[in-house]
């Protein structure tokens, strides 16, 4: 499979993203820069890493959002590449409406920065089929902007077509989001945003390997 990392102006886990797709996958993904208004036809999974694209100027994601590159991942989510957002990348896939809902400050105001518990809600998806429905997995988080909302409508329809895919567990949600929701899909499956980050807990040297199923199947799938 063939993966791309989206570059923006302020991302700050890009170099953690690539380090783990390439020690995942053998092979180092593509980089693309913001400007660009393509991506090559070969890519199977394309990601938006963590940071803080304009330095979260407006607000986060909004500036990103609008930039060339990503009207050209707009036609490829809608193609059916798979397409993945980790925290900034979540913001940002909401402001581009690949997503539903918002995210905004975390309900207690204060930027957090710990390891928290994630439940496997959906097994069923394009990033999560090397986990087992209701197993508890551990994984960083970094944001201040992690407070997931939807209303009452829209969170009606991810619960009931099981578009949440990883809920925060054991009473450890960190930012106040509804439902305890840390990362959901698209209607069509091939597009996930998540706040936590599963790029920092893939190896011993991480202090375990929790995240790596996110990236084997997702890579699995692509050559499938």
């Amino acid at each position: 499979m063939k993966a791309a990392v989206i570059l923006l102006p302020g991302l700050n886990r890009d170099r953690d993203m690539i380090a783990a797709l390439t020690k995942i996958s053998g092979t180092a993904p593509q980089t693309i820069w913001q400007t660009e208004t393509s991506i090559p036809s070969d890519i199977d999974l394309v990601v938006i890493p963590g940071g803080f694209s304009y330095g979260d100027y407006l607000r986060c994601g909004a500036i990103a959002a609008r930039m060339p590159v990503m009207q050209a991942v707009i036609e490829r989510a809608k193609a059916g590449t798979r397409i993945m957002g980790v925290c900034n990348g979540f913001q940002i896939l909401l402001e581009m409406g690949l997503l539903p809902g918002a995210l905004m400050r975390n309900a207690h105001l204060n930027f957090v920065c710990k390891e928290v518990e994630l439940e496997v809600t959906n097994a069923g998806t394009a990033f999560s089929n090397r986990y087992e429905k209701g197993q508890v997995i551990r994984c960083p988080v970094a944001h201040h902007d992690g407070n997931y909302f939807a209303d009452g409508e829209t969170l009606a329809r991810l619960e009931g077509e099981e578009r949440v895919v990883f809920r925060y567990a054991n009473g450890g949600n960190p930012n106040g989001s509804v439902n305890d929701i840390a990362g959901i899909v698209n209607e069509g499956g091939n597009v996930l945003g998540m706040m936590p980050h599963p790029e920092n807990l893939i190896e011993p040297a991480h202090g375990g390997d929790h995240g790596r199923g996110i990236f084997e199947s997702a890579l699995d799938l692509a050559l499938a």
